[in-house]
């Protein structure tokens, strides 16, 4: 679909928006990977003053961000893990302009609700929390959504023919997400578990 497309089913929930204080949340895949459709569409949102959202990764050039970030109400951004061998040992790439986006989203006064997926023995660790803790402290950003990891994205990957490597991981116990909302909490930290 072109914007022009996606405006017109957005513009037949114009009335809900205005009820529920709601809009629109642009996600994906990753949402900055598509710059032009996502640019042009957050304008026309903000032409209709319709709040937007964008969930991201944050894995894009600086010039990307900065390009949208006057048009975004909210940035849902995805911190997975602060090791940089770590991270990229489980992604595939460095997380160093991952943070660097955050950093500067958080400096030039964004509304950022930091999303962390909790995957048992990749990135549950205590040094971890803290570690992501420490840096939205330092960048003055207080929310924080953890999500539960789960396997809905397996038959995805089967109907791909690619192999699915986090198989034998579980989604995390409650006892874990509990000691994780605690911990953060005690750091100064606002957190919700679940949806964003």
């Amino acid at each position: 679909m072109n914007p022009n497309e996606v405006l017109k089913e957005i513009d037949k929930d114009l009335i809900f928006y205005g009820e529920s204080d709601g809009g629109v949340t642009v996600s994906g895949g990753e949402p900055l990977l598509q710059l032009g459709f996502l640019k042009t569409l957050l304008e026309e949102c903000k032409e209709r003053n319709i709040r937007t959202a964008v969930d991201t990764c944050g894995y894009a050039p600086h010039k990307s961000i900065d390009m949208i970030s006057d048009k975004v109400d909210l940035f849902l951004y995805d911190i997975k893990l602060m090791d940089e061998r770590k991270h990229r040992k489980y992604t595939g790439v460095s997380n160093k302009l991952i943070l660097d986006n955050f950093k500067r989203l958080a400096e030039n006064g964004s509304n950022v609700l930091v999303r962390f997926p909790i995957i048992p023995g990749i990135n549950d660790s205590e040094d971890n929390v803290t570690q992501t803790a420490e840096l939205m402290i330092s960048c003055g950003t207080k929310n924080i959504s953890l999500l539960p990891y789960h396997r809905a994205g397996t038959e995805k990957y089967t109907g791909l023919g690619r192999t699915y490597k986090l198989s034998k991981t579980r989604s995390p116990s409650d006892q874990n997400l509990r000691r994780i909302k605690v911990e953060l909490e005690g750091l100064g930290l606002r957190v919700k578990i679940g949806g964003g």
